[in-house]
């Protein structure tokens, strides 16, 4: 890891998904983190079993939240982008739930619990609308295990680059509807829970039918309307402003 001011902002778009910030608001979400710590592609900064002390936020590039299995495989359970939140399943247990390494170099800002404590009783709403923003990775991960097993491997494909694609979007990392998607058919398989032969044959198959391209690690998605039509849940929509947030301060 290296420490260094990037000048990289931590990406908001969630938090204004869920409700419009008020100046004083954003300026305490962008100034959350302490110093800016860059990480290697491939490099682990926490392990299931480590002490936690904090939350991460990333700002900047992909990273993999993992379990170890009592076979002693590993299994890829999330894939994190600019704008989330890291080892929030880990603050109701005492040590990590997971392991986080970086898929490509990533820049990261270690938020102590004890600070982000503190918004509950300066800014109330601004930690509510933390709250929300972790109910989301709940959905993400009950929508993911509802179509593992239950759907085709067509089917779930599509649903995980659509879910890339819309996640990836507020950040300006889709033009023309394609995205660079550094991830191995391992990681693909993990998520999906298919093994990585059966990953390769079935981008394969959406190619022959003309509803995705690849060049190198850059994806386009060809046909949004018929991968949306063939994924087997519907997109879920963040409810804005609503009535129980507590009133900005």
């Amino acid at each position: 890891m290296t420490r260094k001011e990037t000048g990289i902002a931590y990406p908001i778009h969630r938090f204004h998904a869920f409700a419009a910030l008020t100046a004083r608001e954003e300026q305490a979400l962008l100034a959350l983190g302490d110093d800016e710590v860059v990480r290697r592609r491939g490099e682990t900064f926490q392990r299931e079993g480590d002490s936690v002390r904090g939350i991460h936020m990333l700002k900047k590039g992909w990273v993999s939240s993992s379990i170890l299995l009592r076979s002693g495989n590993r299994l890829v359970q999330k894939v994190h982008l600019p704008g989330d939140m890291l080892a929030t399943p880990s603050m109701v247990l005492p040590q990590a739930a997971d392991t986080l390494t970086a898929i490509t170099e990533a820049v990261t800002a270690f938020v102590p619990y004890e600070r982000l404590g503190r918004l509950y009783h300066d800014l109330p709403r601004l930690a509510a609308l933390f709250t929300m923003a972790v109910q989301m990775e709940r959905l993400a991960l009950m929508d993911a295990l509802a179509v593992t097993g239950k759907a085709s491997a067509r089917e779930q494909l599509a649903r995980l680059l659509l879910d890339l694609h819309a996640r990836l979007t507020p950040i300006g990392a889709v033009q023309e509807d394609g995205f660079v998607m550094p991830l191995t058919q391992e990681i693909i398989g993990d998520l999906l829970g298919l093994t990585a032969v059966h990953v390769n044959r079935t981008i394969r198959a959406l190619e022959v039918e003309g509803l995705v391209a690849r060049s190198g690690h850059r994806v386009r998605l060809l046909d949004l309307g018929a991968l949306r039509r063939l994924s087997p849940l519907s997109p879920r929509q963040p409810q804005f402003e609503p009535a129980w947030l507590p009133p900005a301060l």
